[in-house]
């Protein structure tokens, strides 16, 4: 048999450190020793041939030296490191419980890893939220949220005031991948952006990846948002929760079996339209308006090798006005995870997901009834294994598969009205993907990740596909009876990162990543509502497709109690999708009509600091971007910017702890304001105002900046119970920050126009009761 000249070099490349004496693996799960809750990036290492690794996203870890006495320190920021000596003459499975320092929040930074793995590691772009954290900062409305804080680092933007949407690199929202426990999250905001669906109670870890993805990630161009949920407290059953002005949160949780399995429930619901009901106003008091989140997860330990996970989420917006016109949206999600270890270096995780996400909006009066709905519902497998070879390479391969139904519209109507009901076909797809990565240690200087994604989506029936000219109009048509396929896009993902260490504290690193989409949000509006429209690929819209490269400079000081880094990047985009003036995608049956395609190119530096001990902690972020668009029908086909060209963004945030009992909380944001269109004039039609535009995107909304502030006091009891107040600020010196910006006639003068700035929010205080026991 004749092996290709690949095969050949891989074998001996990644099988080399396996030539020498008799190795031993030693293995392991690290877990927190109040609650029992795993340590994700938790650090494990032989002292003495300075070997370690971090565990996985399930407190897992394997580590594989020559036989032979060892100390092996287990390490985790915010807790008390532990050393233990061991002779590793056999397998070894050691499962340890950390202890939390006796130490102030400060302490306790947004990375869980090693103290210089921001530096030695193979990942960049790259940045992990501890909740703990979060909850030190100051909020608006009093309500924590992770997607604002994610917004606070570099490279990361808001879209808009007060809103939690977020563009990354210049990418579109829609580029950005959440996952919850696994399952993707299609819509991730309440009350039209301004809180996300993520209760911070019932969070563990966040990890965010913006744009080098690791081959296990895929779908989209962008960014992933990988969430984890708490576990349960194993060890004892604990009740808290908070009361603020417009929302409440109660979480339980505790130990089905002690240490052998646990369960959360975590629920928060908003009481804005309890007050409504003071109103004289008939309407208003029939008025509804609130939102409600319940986060539910259990798992059980069957053995040493077996462990299963249940987790759910359930989410819903409400807003009804009188009896004239409601609207209500939500997500559901659901995930059943089993770890399996099949050796001490073979680790499995097997997923089953479930998403939906869907809206619907009422329409009520004299005679009739009118619902307006529209979603999209995933069914997953996912399985995952980590081959923990030898102490040099750690090998990562698996395969995914989501069927997606797409839900584009249906009207109906509930009497005898003009109004005739109508839905439009529904269309499904297969997507699927196949992975394998590799993360080498190639000597003490050089590390390397490397693997490739094979990506396909397979679009199916039943349903009419129509085919489009140029103009929008039909030019052919094919019908497809059930399953059968109606066409199939695949790609290659490859991916690469390089570290080269300098010393302990300096490095160098370089990545590339490929990333396609399947999946498209269709919106025209400019900060994204829960009524936009998914939809797949089709036999008329083509896959998107990036490619990313960066490089960056990592350099950590005074004993790595600072972090610093220094990263560009460059990103074209290709099979972008833009609308056609006056573009109308709702309840539209020929909505590809009125789509455009063309490329796109984001490219930037950021410049990121952070103290992670002391009194004084937090992180100054600086981002200097361009994010720009061409397409043949826009603008004779001119290159222009995207609405999401913030040229300039700054950011800096502080957590300062006075004593055991205050800790003060400031976050300061700037960015140059997003790209806009303004009309260049008016036109007078029948004495009606018609303004026109010229080139798209030409002008810019005011430079953006506000201040917030928080303050904590905590008071710890026996038993574990704590209270604590938390006061904050939103926009300190009262910013009139530019919402919108619309065009009127001048009142002494109409002959005239002026602009008027459409402000959201002043000052606004809030205050916070939290409890726990």
């Amino acid at each position: 048999m004749r092996y290709s000249p690949i095969i050949i070099f891989l074998i001996v490349f990644i099988a080399k450190p396996l030539q020498a004496q008799t190795n031993y693996t030693l293995s392991g799960t690290v877990r927190d020793s109040t609650t029992g809750e795993a340590l994700i990036g938790a650090y494990v290492t032989f002292n003495e041939i300075h070997k370690g690794c971090s565990t996985n996203a399930y407190g897992f870890y394997s580590l594989t030296a020559l036989t032979g006495n060892y100390s092996v320190t287990y390490s985790y920021i915010g807790y008390s490191q532990k050393t233990i000596n061991i002779e590793l003459h056999s397998n070894m499975v050691n499962n340890m419980e950390m202890k939390t320092k006796s130490v102030t929040l400060n302490e306790v930074t947004v990375s869980a890893e090693a103290f210089n793995n921001n530096v030695t590691s193979t990942e960049m772009s790259t940045q992990t939220l501890n909740i703990k954290e979060i909850k030190a900062l100051p909020v608006l409305f009093g309500e924590q949220d992770i997607l604002k804080t994610i917004q606070l680092l570099p490279g990361i933007k808001s879209a808009g005031e007060g809103n939690t949407g977020f563009y990354v690199r210049g990418g579109s929202a829609d580029q950005n991948l959440v996952l919850l426990d696994e399952a993707p999250v299609y819509n991730t905001a309440h009350l039209l952006g301004f809180f996300s669906i993520f209760n911070s109670d019932a969070i563990k870890d966040v990890k965010v990846i913006k744009g080098d993805m690791p081959a296990e990630y895929g779908g989209r161009l962008s960014s992933v948002i990988d969430v984890r949920m708490n576990d349960g407290n194993s060890k004892e059953y604990r009740v808290s929760g908070g009361i603020g002005l417009i929302s409440s949160r109660l979480t339980l949780e505790g130990p089905i079996v002690k240490n052998k399995g646990s369960f959360m429930i975590s629920g928060r619901r908003t009481y804005a339209d309890l007050f409504l009901k003071l109103s004289r106003d008939t309407n208003l008091k029939r008025t509804s308006l609130y939102f409600y989140d319940l986060n539910m997860k259990a798992n059980y330990n069957f053995g040493t090798n077996n462990h299963v996970y249940l987790s759910g989420y359930l989410g819903r917006d409400v807003f009804n006005f009188g009896n004239q016109f409601g609207i209500n949206w939500g997500n559901v999600t659901g995930t059943l995870r089993w770890n399996h270890l099949f050796s001490n270096k073979l680790f499995l995780n097997s997923s089953l997901i479930y998403s939906n996400y869907n809206y619907v909006i009422g329409l009520q009066g004299a005679n009739r009834t009118v619902n307006i709905s529209s979603g999209i519902r995933d069914f997953s497998l996912k399985e995952d294994f980590q081959y923990y070879l030898n102490p040099q390479n750690t090998l990562k391969f698996g395969f995914n598969s989501t069927y997606h139904t797409y839900f584009p519209g249906s009207l109906k109507s509930q009497s005898d009205t003009s109004i005739n009901s109508r839905i439009i076909q529904e269309r499904r797809a297969i997507e699927s993907g196949i992975y394998v990565s590799n993360d080498q240690e190639i000597s003490s200087s050089v590390k390397i990740n490397y693997g490739l994604r094979i990506s396909a989506l397979t679009i199916i029936g039943p349903g009419t596909f129509y085919t489009y000219d140029e103009f929008g109009d039909k030019a052919d048509s094919a019908v497809y009876n059930g399953s059968s396929v109606v066409k199939t896009y695949y790609g290659f993902e490859p991916r690469l990162a390089i570290t080269y260490i300098f010393n302990p504290s300096t490095s160098v690193k370089a990545s590339y990543a490929r990333n396609y989409q399947y999946v498209h949000l269709l919106s025209n509006s400019t900060s994204g509502n829960p009524t936009d429209l998914w939809m797949p690929s089709s036999n008329n819209i083509k896959p998107q497709y990036s490619d990313q490269v960066a490089l960056g400079l990592f350099k950590n000081m005074s004993d790595n109690k600072y972090e610093s880094s220094l990263e560009v990047y460059y990103k074209p985009m290709h099979d972008l999708i833009d609308y056609k003036p006056g573009a109308d995608i709702v309840l539209n049956p020929n909505v590809e009509s009125q789509l455009l395609y063309g490329n796109g190119l984001a490219f930037g530096a950021e410049f990121f600091l952070r103290k992670k001990e002391g009194k004084l902690t937090g992180w100054v972020g600086y981002t200097y971007s361009r994010t720009l668009r061409k397409f043949s029908q826009i603008d004779n086909g001119s290159t222009f910017p995207a609405k999401q060209d913030e040229i300039h963004d700054i950011s800096i945030v502080g957590i300062y702890e006075l004593n055991k009992g205050w800790t003060f909380g400031g976050t300061w944001v700037f960015n140059t304001g997003n790209a806009v269109t303004f009309p260049r004039g008016i036109y007078i039609v029948d004495n009606l105002d018609i303004p026109y535009y010229t080139n798209r995107n030409q002008d810019r909304m005011p430079p953006y900046h506000r201040l917030d502030l928080s303050a904590t006091n905590t008071k710890k009891k026996k038993g574990n119970r704590e209270r604590s107040w938390t006061f904050s600020i939103y926009n300190v010196y009262a910013r009139k920050n530019a919402y919108a910006i619309n065009f009127q006639p001048v009142p002494d003068n109409p002959t005239q126009t002026e602009a008027v700035r459409l402000s959201l929010f002043s000052i606004i205080p809030s205050v916070t009761y939290n409890f726990k026991f």
